[in-house]
């Protein structure tokens, strides 16, 4: 008989093993029933069969691929239930004699040659037009990055329950219009580029800096993305976007293992110890940059904040960085497309390019927006900049509210120390507890 501590150790593997393989086993069997949410229940029907079986059996190995076949054995037992093989090769059979000869060909080639990948697949499939943009990203984050509807609505900025609603929705809509989980043909793909793009970079977001739980940072979204980004890139090679969003991502996942401290804490860009940075991610990043600018008639918002992350990428420190450049970039990049964000990270690069105060006025503004109330880099960089003008009771309050509305246990300590600090007129000025820029 298993023990309750081998039972709640099997759970816990069982827990991170579909946190880690979801997305995959989704967007496989997706392709088997042609239907995303029946594909998640199917998905979800696996992880059902393990939490019962593997807490007596053991976790097998690799857990992904058991997880993985028992969903597909389920979808292919219910494609079977609803149709025979001859039925579905008549109709399958119909649809290639019907479609347009040239499209037909453009696609057998891009899926053939390009891209034989089920994530692919799905994530146009998430992104397609019949949906609402804020519906595409929603459940693309929630059937590909594997996050919860919290964390979606973290990466929003919205109230949790729009965001379980935008899901529900998006499926249904998919379901009713019969969409395909298929790649679109290659005329069609610069119509939804727009979408997958600001999708997978969301995705990385998540990874990079976690909206909640104990961990700082989920580096298998982060890698994840990477791997569509690049997907992309060999398919796109002209899209000046695609090459901008993969230099973004890889040039700041090149600091991943220098973002953390011993214990797991977070530790500021200022601080962090630049020989732990990935230098080959960093050629990568601006490898992927110089394609960008070379191809791009004019620069995007990725190609933009690329550029940004290239000057933190080439400075030796933290002082070396070129900070008006940065602040020049930003202001591009708020007329290319403006935002709350953009322009509080605007704040930080003005208040280290020419000083606390004019940074600390650009915060203040940034205070009237909507979008921003709730969010926990507000206080903090509102908090940093009045510290380093030595308004210290000030700092200390902002320090205090950006902790109690961030959902990470890492930036809630984070935040503490630095209201203790500021409490005891000690805050260190290269602390720097602004978000990292971009």
């Amino acid at each position: 008989m298993t023990s309750d501590a081998g039972r709640a150790e099997a759970h816990r593997q069982i827990e991170a093993v579909w946190r880690l393989e979801s997305a995959r086993i989704i967007a496989g069997v997706a392709r088997i029933v042609g239907d995303v949410g029946l594909a998640e229940e199917l998905a979800q029907d696996a992880l059902v069969i393990a939490l019962e079986k593997w807490p007596r059996s053991g976790v097998p190995d690799p857990p992904g691929a058991w997880l993985t076949a028992t969903a597909k054995h389920r979808a292919v037992d219910l494609v079977r239930r609803r149709a025979t093989y001859e039925r579905k090769l008549r109709e399958l059979g119909h649809d290639i004699e019907t479609r347009e000869p040239d499209a037909a060909a453009d696609l057998d080639a891009a899926l053939d040659d390009h891209i034989g990948d089920d994530l692919l697949r799905l994530i146009f499939t998430t992104c397609h037009p019949v949906l609402a943009e804020d519906a595409r990203v929603a459940l693309t984050l929630r059937l590909l990055g594997g996050l919860t509807t919290g964390e979606i609505a973290r990466a929003f900025l919205v109230a949790e329950p729009t965001v379980a609603q935008r899901i529900v929705r998006a499926k249904r809509a998919l379901a009713g219009h019969g969409v395909r989980i298929e790649m679109p043909a290659p005329r069609e793909l610069p119509g939804r580029l727009s979408s997958v793009l600001g999708v997978i970079y969301l995705i990385f977001n998540e990874g990079y800096a976690a909206t909640a739980g104990t961990g700082w940072a989920r580096p298998e979204l982060c890698e994840e993305a990477l791997r569509l980004g690049r997907i992309l890139a060999a398919l796109l090679p002209g899209e000046p976007e695609v090459h901008g969003l993969a230099a973004l991502m890889e040039i700041q996942a090149s600091r991943i293992r220098a973002r953390t401290g011993p214990a797991g804490e977070p530790v500021p860009l200022a601080r962090q110890d630049r020989r732990r940075w990935d230098r080959l991610l960093i050629r990568r990043g601006l490898a992927a940059l110089d394609r960008a600018e070379e191809i791009g008639d004019a620069v995007g918002p990725y190609t933009l904040q690329a550029a940004i992350a290239a000057c933190h990428a080439r400075a030796a420190s933290w002082a070396d960085t070129d900070w008006e450049r940065i602040v020049l970039l930003y202001e591009v990049l708020a007329h290319v497309r403006p935002s709350p964000v953009v322009e509080l990270n605007r704040a930080v690069a003005v208040g280290m390019a020419r000083g606390p105060a004019a940074g600390l006025a650009i915060a203040d503004r940034c205070a009237a927006a909507p979008e921003l109330r709730g969010y926990a880099q507000l206080p903090a960089v509102r908090g940093d900049l009045l510290a380093r003008l030595g308004r210290y009771d000030e700092a200390r309050a902002e320090f205090e509210r950006a902790a109690s509305l961030t959902r990470n246990d890492h930036e809630r300590t984070l935040f503490l120390t630095h209201a203790t600090a500021c409490a005891q007129g000690a805050y260190p000025q290269e602390a720097h507890a602004a978000p990292e820029p971009p």
